[in-house]
């Protein structure tokens, strides 16, 4: 299907060229005051500068041509030039009944459908996850999404850290404490060691270099060390899955450093015969500087003195084997803003370098820090850094007291209720936010019920499900007259019919905050559409079939936009 602004656009660029001007002038937007009308084109005012005529006088010439029809119904021209367009009730209800029926929702397909590698989540071995890895988790998987809903090939990528200096400080500790037998490897004990080793490492310089150390044997492919790295990595990743499979975060590849560590040999190779290798003080790097710096940037450290990889090195190869993987259009990775300095310097190695064609897009979406309501780094209570399933279970339980008196309410189903209730709770409250910004974590504003959350458009889809329970039957196939008989129907109606604008917006911004407040609008329009009518007691058979096929169709387009989310919808609240 094509986006009600691209039909109306078509129309108005043969309407400009007809006159004698340039057809692109002819674009159509959704209005920014939909108290005058629903679309408009202001095209006339930079045909003004080009043609050195009144914007007035080409908005006349323009709309002169287009004839009200099947489509529109009134075009108005409003000095000092602008163009509004509203469209026909008849063709705005047909067109929402094509985009129910249509399996893409509306959104239009990609004609030349991309790759694009999304990477995301970024756990770490033997590191319990933490508030940190929350915005990439559902950042990424929510990017993940619209870019498939637009006819694009999304592969998700993990990239566990598996494989640097904190995998031989936990080897080194372990080494120290179970001297003379087999380590038992458990979530528990690796979530102890880590922090224990890391602060014994800043005080203790034997302690570190042992560390290190064990790092580059490891990487090397030590048989002293491999077994247990292996146990390592298996039961943290079993325990990591369980909090992203909470969340509906999913990955197509669970890939981690340790396996770019496997193109490392042919990156160096790549490297050198580039002369991109430069010796400094016993390590090796690659000078990724530009005269157009604002500040410094520091050469890219691909070998360290001791021979081991670092992070950058790592992160390079990844790329080279993305490339030899799946020859992606665009690399995006959801990695937070303090990492801007290693991505200039990868992307710029693995430029130089040309492990990816030139036209490759390598993109950073940096987002901000999880903060509570004093604009500080989210903490506990005792100060330290929060693991991410207590956050969750923070608010899951705050939204099942919320329901524990409720006495309609089966237990089992309160607390899987409460449990999608809260998961949608934070996630909205976080995704509403641009990306880029700070998410401050406020649980009283995540779980209103009023409002931008999460909360409030898991009540309007319950309530419409209450409305779709109460009736015995109803055929959204059967032929019925459906008509638009007040105004909030038809505000709901275009609402709904401009939800493919939302999906598009969003890939091309990289932005989920859109579809997040698309979906606002969706339910803000509903809820006033419900109030004034009433739907269940209205006698008149055709009305009351026209607003149980728009309460249809706004469950559906609401349930697609959750769905992009990754948010689970509740049949009751």
């Amino acid at each position: 299907m094509k986006l009600l602004t691209d039909l109306l656009t078509a129309i108005f660029e043969t309407a400009f060229l007809n006159c004698g001007y340039d057809k692109t002038l002819g674009k159509v937007v959704v209005s920014g005051r939909p108290d005058l009308c629903q679309f408009q084109c202001n095209g006339a005012f930079t045909g003004a500068k080009l043609y050195r005529k009144s914007p007035l006088s080409i908005a006349d010439d323009v709309s002169a041509l287009i004839k009200p029809d099947g489509m529109i119904s009134k075009i108005e021209i409003m000095a000092p030039g602008f163009i509004n367009i509203t469209i026909n009730d008849g063709f705005l209800l047909h067109y929402a009944e094509q985009i129910f029926h249509d399996k893409y929702k509306g959104i239009p397909q990609a004609e030349a459908p991309e790759t694009i590698v999304l990477d995301y989540g970024n756990p770490n071995v033997a590191k319990p996850l933490h508030v940190g890895h929350l915005r990439s988790a559902i950042i990424g998987e929510a990017l993940k999404r619209i870019i498939i809903s637009t006819g694009r090939k999304a592969i998700g990528d993990v990239h566990l850290g598996d494989w640097g200096l904190p995998m031989g400080l936990v080897l080194a500790e372990l080494e120290e404490r179970y001297a003379d037998r087999v380590p038992p490897i458990t979530a528990d004990l690796l979530n102890e060691l880590y922090p224990l080793a890391s602060k014994r490492s800043r005080s203790d310089e034997a302690f570190l270099e042992k560390a290190r150390t064990i790092t580059a044997e490891l990487q090397k492919g030590s048989i002293k060390y491999m077994d247990t790295w292996r146990k390592m990595v298996s039961v943290s990743v079993r325990d990591i899955r369980k909090t992203f499979d909470r969340l509906h975060v999913s990955f197509d590849y669970w890939y981690g450093e340790s396996d770019s560590s496997k193109y490392v040999p042919q990156l160096l190779q790549i490297l050198s015969e580039k002369n991109l290798l430069v010796p400094s003080e016993g390590a090796q790097v690659v000078d990724v500087s530009c005269e157009s710096d604002k500040a410094p940037v520091p050469p890219a450290i691909v070998i360290k003195s001791n021979g081991s990889e670092g992070y950058v090195t790592t992160d390079i190869a990844t790329i080279l084997q993305r490339q030899q993987d799946f020859k992606p259009d665009r690399i995006w990775y959801v990695v937070d803003f303090r990492q801007n300095l290693h991505f200039t310097q990868v992307f710029r190695t693995a430029q130089k370098a040309e492990l990816v064609p030139s036209s490759t897009e390598l993109t950073h979406l940096c987002f901000g820090t999880v903060n509570g309501k004093d604009g500080k780094p989210f903490k506990t209570r005792e100060g330290g850094v929060m693991q991410l399933s207590e956050l969750l279970d923070t608010v899951v339980n705050c939204s099942y007291e919320k329901l524990r008196n409720t006495d309609d309410i089966d237990m089992n189903f309160k607390k899987e209720t409460a449990e999608k209730i809260g998961i949608a709770a934070i996630k909205f409250g976080d995704l509403i936010n641009h990306y880029s910004k700070d998410c401050v974590f406020d649980i009283d504003k995540f779980m209103a019920s009023e409002g931008k959350t999460g909360v409030y458009l898991l009540y309007t889809v319950a309530r419409i499900n209450s409305i779709l329970k109460r009736i015995d039957s109803f055929d959204l196939t059967a032929p019925h007259s459906y008509g638009i008989y007040s105004q909030s129907e038809r505000e709901l109606l275009l609402k709904l019919a401009l939800s493919g604008n939302a999906f598009i917006n969003a890939y091309n911004e990289k932005s989920p905050n859109i579809i997040c407040e698309n979906a606002y609008q969706i339910a803000v329009a509903f809820s006033k559409f419900y109030h004034e009518n009433h739907i269940m007691s209205e006698s008149d058979g055709q009305k009351k079939a026209s607003w149980l096929a728009l309460c249809i169709y706004t469950k559906d387009m609401l349930q697609k936009h959750l769905d992009t989310l990754a948010i689970d919808t509740v049949e009751l609240m």
